[in-house]
């Protein structure tokens, strides 16, 4: 009797084996190709590409691979979105504020001068209205856009002399990303964009007088602090920089459903993993550059000031005239008013006090 129990036991369990067998068996192979804004040398950023990639094959059985490009492999730095939107790759990871000459929304999927930290930017994207209303703004990009990491709060940069006052910014040439450029010029500054991989020649020379890259691991991979002794905080105009993937619309659509599903957890993965990296690399980073000869130096609070009423006004003035903008930033700053009272009474206050122990 136990043995006849157990053979049908056995054959139901290959019944049932044999119905969830997984899915992707059965699904088409896709290759895509993914472009990076990043070199390979930012293993951190790059690496974000990398970990989607790998996560998805794995998931996939290697029927479903994306093969990740650096900067320049296929497309140009900032050549990425135009090559996702009119479909001559299917993939990209970038960072979002690059974009912003587009229209200025872009930079609210990244990053904004005093905006939301990375937890408050992971908030609002997967439990407020960020993600609906990105992806409502994609659309008309032809791309569908996936969370892909967060540096964390930046750093403010490297610079050849002291910076004392907000008078010392007039004139200052300044490599910096995305918005940060208009608020910057605001306060006397002239900022200039240029990709990762020529920042170091042109602070060198003397090209530019100074550079903001991410924080310790990044920057002291890249060497900036031979060329650049100053090292500044906080990086006000990236409390919290989100990279994302964009994808094609139509790449995207034609995916079944276990597809996308794998896409989606690659990139929930991705954004985790870069995160972690740089929270657990950056002490260790900051102390070498220190060992170095690396100065730092809060910002002046005169320039902070003004750079935040510089912002405000800025974000005013184009509401006026961007719909898009208006109606994403309304919520976006309505969450981050939420969240400044919330983290007030938990973890501004922890933070406070822990920093001020004897570790």
């Amino acid at each position: 009797m136990e043995r006849r129990t157990l053979i049908k036991q056995a054959g139901m369990a290959g019944i049932l084996a044999g119905a969830v067998a997984p899915a992707v068996h059965a699904q088409p192979a896709i290759r895509w190709r993914l472009a990076s804004s990043f070199p390979k040398s930012l293993d951190t950023l790059y690496g974000g590409a990398e970990t989607l990639s790998q996560c998805i094959r794995t998931m996939s059985s290697g029927k479903f691979e994306i093969s990740v490009h650096a900067a320049g492999e296929l497309v140009p730095a900032f050549g990425v979105v135009d090559a996702v939107q009119n479909n001559s790759i299917e993939a990209a990871h970038t960072a979002p504020y690059y974009f912003f000459g587009k229209n200025e929304c872009f930079a609210l999927g990244c990053a904004i001068p005093f905006g939301l930290n990375s937890r408050q930017m992971t908030a609002w994207m997967h439990d407020g209205n960020g993600m609906k209303l990105m992806r409502e703004f994609y659309a008309g990009y032809n791309m569908v856009n996936f969370v892909a990491g967060n540096t964390g709060a930046q750093m403010g940069g490297w610079f050849r002399k002291e910076i004392k006052s907000m008078a010392d910014m007039k004139g200052l040439k300044f490599r910096i990303a995305g918005f940060a450029g208009r608020v910057l010029e605001r306060i006397g500054g002239v900022p200039q964009s240029i990709p990762g991989g020529e920042v170091y020649p042109a602070l060198e020379k003397g090209t530019i007088d100074a550079a903001e890259w991410v924080g310790p691991y990044d920057d002291e991979k890249l060497g900036f602090h031979r060329v650049a002794p100053y090292y500044y905080y906080p990086g006000w105009w990236e409390g919290g920089t989100e990279a994302e993937f964009f994808v094609n619309q139509k790449a995207y659509d034609a995916l079944s459903q276990d597809y996308k599903e794998m896409l989606e957890a690659a990139a929930a993965k991705a954004h985790v993993v870069m995160q972690a990296r740089y929270d657990a690399r950056n002490p260790a980073a900051l102390r070498k550059l220190v060992g170095a000869g690396a100065k730092l130096r809060p910002f002046p609070a005169d320039m902070m000031a003004a750079a935040f009423k510089a912002a405000q006004g800025l974000y005013d003035e184009i509401g006026a005239t961007n719909p898009n903008w208006k109606r994403i930033y309304a919520d976006y700053s309505k969450f981050r008013a939420d969240q400044n009272l919330w983290f007030r009474f938990t973890e501004a206050t922890f933070d406070r006090f822990m920093q001020a122990q004897k570790l």
